[in-house]
């Protein structure tokens, strides 16, 4: 049984690179854990995950601090803005897969949109929260 936050990760890749609304405004999948060189915008990376004990007195748990970045060129935040929405509205409260776990939930905590200093890039960055837990 892999880590319950590679699985996850895994599955969250998975289901937005199969998601025509999110792959329709990405220009494919794009969603990378290492963006390849000359990648073209707009895309979708893996940032920091942190994971903690979430465990009772009587079952084994993980809490996931997960952060998507979306990063987009052109004259505007709308591009960036609209491919967070798909993203969030796709994976908020989702009910996911994972291979040996159980997501408990999967909540969308925090989001931002920004042009990053000195350049045409918009940066958006979506933060969910997971819960998981073992299948017995």
């Amino acid at each position: 049984m892999s880590h319950p936050s590679a699985e996850l990760q895994a599955t969250i890749v998975s289901t937005l690179s199969s998601d025509p609304a999110v792959t329709g405004l990405l220009g494919g999948p794009k969603i990378f854990d290492h963006v390849p060189e000359r990648a073209r915008f707009p895309y979708l990376t893996l940032g920091r995950t942190a994971v903690m004990d979430w465990s009772t007195g009587t079952e084994d748990g993980h809490e996931h601090l997960l952060t998507l970045h979306v990063w987009a060129r052109g004259g505007s935040k709308g591009e960036t803005y609209e491919i967070m929405d798909k993203v969030s509205t796709k994976l908020h409260d989702a009910s996911l897969p994972l291979d040996g776990h159980r997501l408990v939930n999967l909540q969308l905590q925090f989001a931002e949109a920004r042009q990053e200093p000195e350049s045409p890039t918009y940066h958006g960055i979506l933060r969910f929260r997971a819960v998981t837990e073992p299948i017995a």
